[in-house]
């Protein structure tokens, strides 16, 4: 992209995930994150953050991560925001799902933390804007 990345949207239920997620993006990435517990939290703050790239788990008690994702995409305020799945599930048919859900990528959990910011500015370099 031709802006540099530099908000995130975080939605993660792990409380412990969230934490060392966060911690990954501010101190090594230089981002600046914004955290939300579920879906619905998330579609409560996503309309007033306008983040760059919302990095979304996939399973979550609640709505799960495809239905935070069309919600997103049905709001035109954020139908044009990126969003990144991050689950464990990342066998190839189900990482074909996913994007055929409408997200940009797919990040295997557990991720490595100090990798993390880095797969985010590669996944951020190949979207055209």
């Amino acid at each position: 992209m031709n802006r540099p990345l530099r908000s995130i949207l975080l939605v993660e239920d792990d409380h412990d995930i969230r934490e060392i997620a966060t911690l990954s993006l501010e101190a090594l990435g230089g981002f600046e994150v914004v955290t939300a517990a579920s879906g619905a939290e998330a579609l409560a703050a996503a309309p007033a953050l306008a983040p760059d790239l919302i990095l979304l788990d996939y399973m979550m008690p609640g709505m799960d991560g495809g239905e935070v994702l069309a919600a997103l995409h049905a709001d035109p305020r954020l139908a044009n925001v990126p969003v990144a799945f991050m689950t464990a599930k990342v066998r190839p048919e189900e990482v074909i799902r996913l994007k055929s859900l409408g997200a940009i990528a797919v990040i295997a959990k557990p991720f490595d933390p100090g990798e993390l910011p880095n797969e985010l500015s590669r996944i951020w370099a190949t979207l055209d804007g």
